[in-house]
Formats: structure tokens, C-alpha cells, sequence
């Protein structure tokens, strides 16, 4: 088999006759390095100082200009080629979780920190550590071959995409509002990967149109009468109020929403209320979320969470109050763009299979980008082969764990998609 090489340097990319790319085994051993590291060292969203470092100081090796503190911790990067545009914009997130790593790993978090005032421990629990270290490794390859580059790219390193601390600002949404797209260099496209756990190493998967949903929160605060627990006839009991909105509430996509056409979702994540076991509280707060893939669908799921929620505690005698915050809109991939740019990654070194996903109810504020500019983002498997996905702990587990066979397959896609696209 014929191999011509791409570039020269310390990192390249091997093409080969058939039209594959195997990544350089040297970068890849840094890529490995890289992902241990920011494992062994996760930081949450806004606070990723260290990681935010390590990302700046690479990426300026390699002779790239580079902007620091980019929505607090953000890391922005140029590489220009032979010529200016296209420009194509890569993101990547670099936050982690308040989870306790529950993974036997010689490189596991045993980080901690302060989240909303109580210790928590912290993990890489969504593979972020893997899409940083994936970019730091296409920005490696890239950066070689500049003088080949028929375009140039914006490398975005983006914190806090699981959402901000209380209070603060954050992600997606601040870095536009900062600036990462203004002209002139508002880039032609945006394309990014996540791993994912509920798929095998080799598989892809890829959806035009929309792809993960709009994440929005409630918060319903129930109102009653605080009285003791032997004569709840002297109050308004808030819980048995609280009780029946949570039931009601799984009605509205059961019996309201159109599954057919657009999926959605309506789920109570946390109910909290009264002190002690022999007092019937004045109020109950319970908070959950919303995903939907319409407006017309979120708005028809809000009105009914208010009916429900205030017709229910006047049945009972109490009163509610219900508020909304939308978290994430829809990440929509780019219709014309993922039919071109589709093909690049079944090229791709490690790929086995490019399969059309079924539109998710995860949420990414990477719709924030693609709502600026066409978006591509796409799954990469994460799953050992042998194991079965449909099993294995999902992203957001403490047993979340990562083959790092995905890394090679996610620098090999992401540098297929970016030759394609030039």
C-alpha cells in the first residue's frame, strides 16, 4: 500500500492510498498523555485555570496566536494557511462534573473542590478531558502542515458548557457575547464531536437537522399552611399538593405532545421541603427540565406545566408559583454541511461505521455556535468493543469510562472533516 505523508514536523498525518487517516503514533501518545492528565486534574466550569493553562502554553509552541481568558477560562486559537478562508472553526469543552469517580484507573480524579457551598469531588465524567485533548492534538497536525492548509482555523477551547456557577455567566453564550465570532473573523462553520457511551469504538453518528434538544428548567414552589403532623386539618398541606403536580406532570408528554413529530421530555428532578418528621410545611420546592425540539412544543409543555401545577394546588387548597429558564436551544446540524462533510468521517482512521443517530434529549451549548454559523458536531463511541453499549455506565455516571481508542478515531475524524471542508 502507497502512503504519501501530509506534513513534516514532530507531528503528522499519515494518508493512506485508500483515503484513510492514521494519526502519527507520536501525537497520539501525547493525545493518551494529555486526557490522562486533565483527568487526573478536572476542574468545573469557570474554574478550569489549570487546564485553561496547559491548552495556552501548547498551543503557543506550536506558533499559533492565541487568546487567554476567553469567558473567564477560555482559550481561543488562529492558525492561518495558505489562505484566509474558509475559515473553520473547531470547539471543543474542557469543564467536568461534581461527581465522585467510581473508576479503577491509575490516572482517576481524587480532585475536590467547592460547588454551591458544600465539598464535592470532581470528574471527567462526560469525556470532556477527551475532547480537549482531542483538539490539542488536531491543532498539533494542523499546525505542521500550515503551509499545505487551503484555509485557516479557529481552535475553540470553551468552559463551562455543562452550565455556569449560580450567579455567573458562562459557556457558548459568553463566549459570542465576548466575541469569539466577530468579524473578521467570524468563521464559515463550526464542527465538534462528544463521546459517547451508548456506542462501541469505531461507530460514528451523525443527524442533520436537529440533533439534541432545547434544555430548560422549572421550578415550581408550592405554598400551603405549616401545622403539625397529628392535625393536618389545622393546615394546607404543601406535599400531598407537591405529590399530585409530580403526577399530573407526567401526563403532558404522554397525553399532550405529539411524540411522533417531535420528541420531548418532562422530568422532576428534586422535590425539597419541611424539617422534621412530625411538621407539615408551609411550602414545597420541587425543580426539573424540559427537553423539546420545537418552540411551538416548549410553549405548549410551559402552559401546561403552569395549568397543571396551579389548577392542582387550588384542588388541594394551596397556591404554586412556577418559573422557567431556558438552559440550551436546539443544536441543529447543518443540513447542506452534514451531507458534505458526512462522507469525511467514514474515511477516517478507526471508523467501522457512520450511522444516522435519532434525534437526542441530551442537550450542548454548542447550539449557541451553530446558531451563528452551519454547524457539524457528531458522536464518536466511547464503549470498549465486546461490551455491550446499551449497558455500559453513560456519560454523567461515576462509572464512566472512556476506551482511549476514541481519541485516534476523534483526531482522525475531526482532521478528515477539516480537509474535506477545505
Amino acid at each position: 500500500m502507497s502512503i504519501r505523508v501530509w506534513c513534516s514536523g514532530i507531528f503528522g498525518l499519515l494518508v493512506l492510498s485508500s483515503g484513510s487517516a492514521a494519526v502519527d503514533p507520536a501525537l497520539l501518545a501525547k493525545v493518551h498523555d494529555w486526557r490522562r492528565d486533565f483527568h487526573q486534574h478536572p476542574e468545573l466550569g469557570n474554574r478550569e485555570t489549570r487546564t485553561a493553562g496547559i491548552i495556552a502554553a501548547h498551543l503557543q509552541s506550536l506558533g499559533l496566536e492565541v487568546r487567554t481568558g476567553v469567558a473567564h477560562t477560555g482559550v481561543v486559537a488562529y492558525l492561518r494557511g495558505t489562505q484566509e478562508r474558509p475559515l473553520i472553526a473547531l470547539r471543543a469543552d474542557i469543564d467536568a462534573l461534581p461527581v465522585k469517580e467510581d473508576v479503577d484507573l491509575p490516572f482517576a480524579s481524587t480532585a475536590q473542590t467547592e460547588f454551591r457551598g458544600t465539598q464535592v469531588n470532581v470528574m471527567h465524567a462526560c469525556g470532556h478531558d477527551a475532547h480537549t485533548a482531542i483538539l490539542l492534538g488536531v491543532a498539533s497536525a494542523l499546525a505542521a502542515r500550515k503551509d499545505t492548509l487551503k484555509g485557516s482555523v479557529m481552535f475553540i477551547f470553551q468552559p463551562s458548557e455543562e452550565g455556569p456557577p449560580e450567579g455567573e455567566e458562562g459557556g457558548a453564550p459568553l463566549m459570542l457575547k465576548e466575541g469569539v465570532f466577530a468579524p473578521p473573523r467570524k468563521p464559515d462553520m463550526v464542527v465538534g464531536l462528544h463521546v459517547f457511551s451508548t456506542m462501541n469504538v469505531g461507530t460514528v453518528a451523525v443527524r442533520p437537522g436537529p440533533f439534541m434538544a432545547e434544555s430548560d428548567s422549572f421550578k415550581i414552589l408550592v405554598k400551603g399552611v405549616q401545622t403539625h403532623g397529628s392535625r393536618p386539618w389545622g393546615g394546607v398541606d404543601p406535599v400531598l399538593a407537591a405529590a399530585r403536580i409530580v403526577d399530573g406532570l407526567q401526563s403532558i408528554v404522554s397525553r399532550r405532545v405529539d411524540i411522533t413529530r417531535s420528541p420531548a421530555v418532562v422530568s422532576v428532578g428534586a422535590i425539597n421541603g419541611g424539617i422534621r418528621y412530625n411538621i407539615i410545611p408551609d411550602q414545597v420546592e420541587m425543580i426539573g427540565t424540559v427537553r423539546s425540539f420545537e418552540t411551538e412544543t416548549r410553549d405548549a409543555i410551559w402552559d401546561d406545566i403552569r395549568l397543571i401545577a396551579g389548577k392542582t394546588a387550588e384542588a388541594n387548597h394551596a397556591t404554586a408559583e412556577v418559573s422557567f429558564a431556558q438552559h440550551t436551544r436546539v443544536t441543529r446540524n447543518d443540513v447542506p454541511l452534514t451531507e458534505r462533510l458526512r462522507p469525511a468521517l467514514g474515511r477516517a482512521d478507526g471508523v467501522e461505521s457512520v450511522v444516522e443517530f435519532p434525534a437526542s434529549t441530551v442537550a450542548e451549548d454548542f447550539a449557541y455556535f451553530a446558531d451563528e454559523v452551519p454547524g457539524f458536531y457528531y458522536f464518536v463511541g466511547s464503549t470498549p468493543k465486546g461490551v455491550d453499549a446499551t449497558t455500559a455506565p453513560s456519560n454523567h455516571s461515576p462509572k464512566f469510562y472512556l476506551d482511549e481508542a476514541a481519541l485516534g478515531i476523534g483526531v482522525s475524524t475531526m482532521l478528515s472533516v477539516v480537509e474535506e471542508a477545505m
